[in-house]
């Protein structure tokens, strides 16, 4: 019986792959549902090819466009409420999360509701509410498989050791601007900004990962995702990108899981675990890696990996502050409304502004807080 799919933003990198690899597995899946925020040209190619029951999109004026590109046998919902109708069908068994951004935890919670299988590439719900997500996820005994290469490959070595572990080092290939002087941060152009030297990303998380803010909200999600306190979880800068994260146990083995950096391997394994299909992957070359190296990340130049530890110390609502105020002041950077280094600035100065008055808040208190963090970063930017 062929797997059912639902895939949250299956016109982005992680979606497209997903997508891709459900064609070559066809045998395996059946692709019932798809969501895309903005790009419906991409959706309704997708559309033709799947021949799916629903799509979703971003708010009603797309929703109309995208009903006279997909034809009329294919229902069109939008926003939150569309993502959730689609998380929550009961002709879908696995709900796929590539959407980046804060807009998927709620039709996550639901689809944990719903007992669906969840395969998450998304790590802001996790980042900004990874204790209720977990809790949620124990309580309804649904399995949350991660689709991020360091937390995929987590999840592989864990297994088995979970009550063994000393230790997590997720690893980083640095990103663009590892070997460029902090100096010239603000003289690079976007673009040499955007181009990651080991991964195809989409613009949000390609700066993140240029701040080094994407190893901040790994570290979080890493938290949550395995039950394991910061002090736990090391980062370290590993170029090759070979080794895509390692567990250490008490007795000091250290098992990694080591690929080509590919993103299709993770997506598939999240699609098949515990079983393991056949990737449209190459193996590595070992006789062509030349090193595997590793070293400690520069924290004065790159200070928003630092804040990670903050949020999480604090506690409550700030990490869904920190998160949130990423997420925009990335856009302000986006649009030219902010240089890159202010990026981590206006990050800074919105979770020092805020107070968290419950260690478990509920998802209102998460909601809140997020759009709170965002107002106050569009305050800081555009006045």
């Amino acid at each position: 019986m062929r797997t059912r799919l639902a895939i949250l933003g299956s016109t982005g990198s992680i979606g497209a792959n997903t997508a891709q690899l459900a064609a070559l597995h066809s045998d395996r899946f059946r692709v019932v549902a798809l969501s895309a925020d903005s790009n419906i040209a991409s959706l309704a190619r997708q559309v033709k090819v799947f021949r799916p029951k629903i799509v979703s999109v971003r708010d009603k004026e797309l929703a109309f466009a995208a009903k006279k590109l997909v034809g009329n046998g294919v229902r069109v919902v939008c926003g939150v409420e569309g993502l959730s109708e689609i998380a929550t069908r009961p002709d879908v068994d696995t709900v796929v999360f590539a959407t980046g951004g804060h807009s998927c935890l709620v039709p996550l919670l639901d689809a944990i509701n719903a007992k669906k299988r969840i395969a998450l590439a998304n790590k802001e719900a996790l980042v900004s509410a990874g204790g209720l997500v977990m809790r949620k996820a124990r309580q309804k005994g649904v399995t949350v498989v991660p689709i991020d290469s360091e937390h995929s490959a987590i999840f592989q070595c864990i297994e088995g050791k979970r009550r063994f572990v000393r230790k997590l080092y997720l690893t980083g290939s640095g990103g663009p601007l590892l070997d460029v002087p902090a100096s010239r941060f603000d003289r690079l152009s976007r673009k040499s900004i955007l181009n990651h030297p080991k991964w195809r990303m989409g613009k949000k998380i390609s700066v993140d990962s240029a701040t080094m803010m994407n190893k901040a909200l790994e570290v979080i999600e890493a938290r949550w995702l395995f039950d394991v306190e910061a002090r736990d979880i090391e980062v370290l800068i590993h170029p090759e990108a070979i080794v895509h994260s390692m567990v250490e146990t008490l007795d000091g083995s250290v098992f990694a899981q080591m690929s080509v950096p590919d993103m299709r391997m993770p997506i598939l394994y999240a699609l098949t675990y515990p079983e393991r299909l056949k990737a449209p992957v190459a193996g590595v070359d070992f006789t062509r890696v030349k090193a595997l190296t590793f070293r400690k990340p520069d924290l004065r130049k790159f200070p928003c990996l630092g804040l990670a530890s903050v949020a999480l110390e604090r506690g409550g609502t700030c990490p869904a502050a920190m998160s949130a105020a990423d997420e925009e002041a990335v856009k302000c950077y986006l649009s030219g409304k902010a240089k890159f280094t202010d990026i981590f600035k206006l990050v800074e100065k919105v979770l020092g502004r805020h107070r968290s008055t419950d260690r478990d808040p509920g998802l209102n208190d998460i909601l809140a807080a997020e759009e709170w963090a965002r107002e106050e970063v569009k305050k800081l930017c555009y006045h």
